[in-house]
């Protein structure tokens, strides 16, 4: 496909995604709409397919991995820099053209960063507390320049380049450039997220990829995607054995909250050659034996390379993958001119729509942040639906929304602190989700909004809030096709009207005076009664009503040569409580 068709498609998909977000997709409260629990990387090198792929199916998205970017080392200088390998693959596509399309999809962008350094090169480079650092902010620069919300992590050469026995000591470096990245995006809200091979229980016999150390940065990262595939490389067998799947996740989620975990889907399959009759021709004597490098094919082929052969794939219930095994014959000449021909037995592995069915099912059974597709686009249309019906049958997750205060009474026009946290069942923090700050006085037959704020990446919130008279106060999120609406606890808080006085210190002897001020919140109504102390006690020596702007007035005929002890007080009410201003006195000359 010409450069220029590439162009074409992605533009069409960039209408199609602006049309389906602002028309097609139903709003979060519509009825059967599918828990979001697809992911995928979206590669530079299919771009035709993987993006098209992520846009059909935006119902079931909430976040995508561009797999665009690699970490190099420039020598010269010394440091690591994030190295484009979208742009030369797609000179005539701008990559603000995919981008627009994702986000006018409503996707968050994290893309992912793999190890392009040569052997022990990054390992080496993370070693260096100081070129860790810069690493680290090197990367968090990338993000925050692009506007991107977060960045996935596929350091692969630490697990199939280094060795295995560099893995104790690249371990803690891993570990503490994860902890010094992690803190630099979550203080700007950011994701992190981890796409590793698969680890096993540590006290079990086999351990997995351990210098990628889960339980150390499970606290500091927001995703782990796991790459739950290539169990069958060299030998035949199938891609991603279902037990084997499970039995990692598993693992994961004993140490982290699940709702971060993600289970690696596989989009491809392969063909190994499992016998061969006769001679094959020379351009195939090498590729074309057992224990030759195994073939690749994409899910999406494989039922037209089983039918071109006249087989039928059947499915292994115990992998939880589709099989089959076919004869190909390869006819030709020898390196030294003769004819010659030979029969090849091969075999093939991969996972199909019910494959991806049974895995897809693990996120309702230990409640998984989702599935992630390596790669979209790869995939039957089977295999999608398979997801989709899944999704439509995860039943929202709880959440728990729990609020604070700093005081529970005080002065009208004083602000309040409302502080609190939401999580997920699994204690999980909630990032980024509008709460709604409602309050109900004893005059409201229903609750009202006061005011919203959005969580921060740790699930936490804070914000002060003026409250116009006494309410009980509580927060609110609401439902989605993600997550079941929350309510909170409820706090009754009592405000109390303020008094402003304005009366002289000092007044003639038996000359008129008056003694005025003004009642908040103002209104008009309100009983005041001017106290006065005789005689040991007080005793109410005049009442006054506030006007619409909440002022009073009490005239005074005169008084007497002495020191007399005044009290305000505004009465109670339906809304209201009593309230005193401070006494004070005005001495008689």
């Amino acid at each position: 496909m010409t450069v220029s068709r590439v162009n074409h498609l992605i533009s069409k998909a960039l209408t199609a995604a602006l049309i389906f977000t602002c028309l097609a997709i139903p709003s979060a409260q519509s009825a059967g709409q599918p828990r979001k629990i697809l992911t995928g990387w979206i590669p530079y090198y299919s771009i035709k397919t993987s993006l098209p792929a992520a846009l059909n199916n935006a119902d079931l998205i909430k976040e995508v991995m561009p797999f665009w970017y690699t970490l190099k080392y420039d020598g010269k200088n010394k440091s690591a820099f994030v190295s484009d390998l979208y742009a030369p693959a797609n000179p005539s596509v701008p990559i603000a053209t995919p981008l627009a399309a994702l986000r006018a999809a409503g996707f968050q962008i994290i893309p992912t960063i793999t190890d392009g350094m040569d052997k022990l090169v990054l390992s080496n480079l993370l070693a260096n507390p100081a070129n860790r650092t810069k690493t680290a902010k090197i990367i968090y620069d990338f993000v925050i320049v692009n506007n991107y919300d977060g960045i996935d992590l596929d350091f692969e050469g630490f697990a199939f380049v280094d060795g295995n026995t560099t893995w104790a000591k690249t371990a803690p470096s891993w570990v503490a450039f994860v902890k010094e990245l992690s803190a630099l995006l979550h203080a700007n809200n950011k994701l992190l997220s981890v796409s590793t091979p698969y680890n096993f229980d540590p006290t079990g016999k086999q351990k997995g990829y351990t210098v990628y150390a889960w339980p150390q940065i499970a606290a500091h990262i927001d995703r782990l995607r796991i790459m739950t595939y290539d169990y069958s490389v060299a030998k035949v067998g199938p891609i991603g054995p279902i037990a084997w799947t499970e039995k990692t996740v598993a693992y994961a989620t004993s140490i982290m909250p699940a709702s971060k975990v993600y289970l690696g889907l596989a989009g491809y399959g392969r063909d190994w050659v499992t016998k061969v009759d006769g001679i094959c021709p020379a351009p195939f004597s090498k590729a074309i034996k057992v224990g030759a490098k195994a073939a690749t094919f994409v899910m999406r082929d494989a039922a037209t390379l089983a039918a071109n052969y006249q087989v039928t794939p059947i499915f292994d219930e115990k992998n939880g993958e589709a099989t089959f095994t076919y004869t190909k014959a390869y006819e030709g000449l020898t390196s030294d001119g003769r004819s010659t021909i030979c029969t090849a037995t091969r075999t093939a592995w991969y996972q199909n729509a019910q494959s991806y069915k049974i895995r897809s099912e693990l996120v309702a059974k230990y409640k998984l942040g989702g599935v992630t597709a390596w790669t979209l686009g790869m995939e039957e249309p089977l295999a999608m639906e398979a997801i989709r019906q899944t999704a439509l049958n995860i039943a929202p997750a709880k959440v728990l929304s729990t609020l604070s205060l700093d005081k529970t009474s005080a002065l009208y026009g004083s602000a309040i602190t409302l502080s609190g946290q939401v999580s997920l069942e699994d204690k999980s923090p909630v990032a980024a989700l509008p709460i709604r700050i409602e309050g109900k006085s004893t005059t409201d037959t229903t609750w009202r909004n006061l005011g919203s704020v959005n969580t921060a990446l740790d699930g936490k919130f804070a914000t002060a809030i003026l409250l116009a008279k006494p309410m009980n106060i509580r927060i609110a999120t609401d439902g989605t096709w993600e997550r079941a609406e929350s309510l909170s606890n409820e706090f009754s808080v009592q405000i109390d009207r303020t008094i402003s006085l304005s009366a002289s210190g000092t007044e003639k002897a038996k000359t008129a005076f008056l003694i005025s001020g003004t009642v908040r919140p103002r209104s008009a109504g309100a009983v005041v009664s001017l106290m006065k102390y005789t005689a040991g006690t007080w005793k109410n020596v005049a009442t006054a009503t506030t006007d619409e702007k909440g002022n009073f007035l009490f005239p005074n005929a005169g008084e007497a040569r002495s020191i007399v002890r005044y009290q305000v007080i505004v009465q109670a009410d339906s809304v209201w409580r009593q309230v005193a201003a401070p006494e004070f006195s005005i001495i008689i000359r």
